[in-house]
């Protein structure tokens, strides 16, 4: 999106705020019958807002959305309950439900205070396998460093088969480079140690101290004991796969969820079976609704954009992403329901004007 078309974008929400079209009785009643599922993924310990504002956020942008909610009079649901109340048609007015992927170790350090403070439920998401082994999770650790080493030669030899020593002189390079190192350890099909130390090798030659990464834990996974922590809070432990990958293969698809309810329940101390799911990186296909049903999962959470009605598939629940780049008068409307109603009504006027035209099945 260019800059004059986000600064018109602004203009007309903020035209329309002031117009009284957010708090109007037709999108109230609209909104008071869908969900705002909200997705968060990590809340920065140094800089990682900067390196990656699609996946992390400040902590002092995280409390004010906090705070937007208390201010916007939303009501923040558990997810279940949440579901249970759409289905029942007893949602209270701007219900939201608060989402977090991975189980970071930030989410367990910032944010699960700022949540008990402000008395809110959540759901993480937790990918279990780093739980246990706690070092940073590698592809994002490599893709950070290399984005902290911008501006500097590296030494390539030893890391990528080709080696050599490449300057990271920009945007472009740098993303070119870890392309390029993500790729070989795929297809070598590293182990995790050998990753960690392929990590710890590349920040050495970056002139970076690997070890005051890993002590403050940065990219890290929450370890075993504060995920049963924060579920001794009230926060819900749900699946997000052991992994983090969605195979297309069924039977290992299968295994990935069974390993991940595995590890949640014995985390979790069989408080709760986990029976609603999110798709890593948002990266899902039709074939996966019928695989998690007979799994026993009753919802899956997608990373695309919309609320949620009676009429959409528990299977492709979709959500709005909040981040450094989202604008408070963005989150604002969408609290309000305003840019998905306008999403909503643009869908049946296109399908009004060609009935052969399908509406966006993300926006219900």
């Amino acid at each position: 999106m260019s800059q004059a078309v986000r600064t018109a974008k602004q203009i007309f929400l903020h035209t329309a705020k002031a117009s009284s079209l957010f708090s109007g009785p037709l999108l109230r009643n609209w909104r008071n019958e869908r969900l705002l599922f909200l997705c968060y993924h990590g809340i920065s310990l140094d800089d990682e807002h900067f390196w990656n504002p699609g996946l992390y956020i400040d902590p002092a942008t995280f409390r004010a959305r906090m705070q937007m909610l208390r201010d916007s009079q939303c009501n923040v649901l558990p997810l279940e309950e949440a579901l249970e109340r759409l289905n029942n048609r007893t949602l209270p007015p701007r219900s939201v439900v608060l989402t977090f992927d991975d189980g970071s170790y930030d989410m367990y350090k910032l944010a699960a205070p700022v949540l008990q403070e402000f008395q809110f439920p959540a759901t993480v998401y937790l990918t279990t396998y780093y739980c246990r082994r706690q070092v940073p999770v590698f592809d994002t650790i490599c893709s950070y460093l290399i984005w902290k080493g911008r501006g500097k030669p590296v030494c390539l030899d030893g890391i990528l088969p080709e080696g050599g020593i490449v300057h990271l002189t920009g945007d472009a390079e740098w993303r070119r480079v870890f392309e390029r190192i993500w790729s070989h350890v795929r297809e070598t099909n590293m182990s995790a140690l050998a990753k960690d130390e392929l990590a710890e090798q590349l920040a050495t030659r970056l002139g970076m101290d690997y070890a005051d990464i890993r002590r403050r834990r940065l990219l890290h996974i929450m370890s075993a004991d504060e995920a049963a922590a924060i579920a001794c809070q009230g926060l819900s432990l749900q699946l997000h796969t052991h992994r983090h990958i969605t195979p297309r293969n069924r039977e290992l698809f299968e295994r990935e969820i069974r390993e991940n309810e595995a590890q949640i329940a014995e985390i979790a101390g069989g408080q709760e079976i986990p029976r609603h799911f999110c798709y890593p990186s948002g990266d899902y296909v039709p074939e996966f609704f019928g695989w998690l049903r007979d799994l026993g999962v009753r919802s899956a959470t997608t990373c695309d954009p919309g609320l949620v009605s009676r009429q959409t598939d528990p299977m492709q629940i979709p959500r709005f992403l909040d981040a450094p780049t989202v604008s408070e008068i963005d989150i604002e409307s969408w609290l309000a329901g305003f840019t998905p109603w306008l999403r909503w009504r643009t869908g049946r006027l296109n399908k009004m004007h060609n009935p052969y035209l399908l509406s966006d099945p993300r926006q219900p």
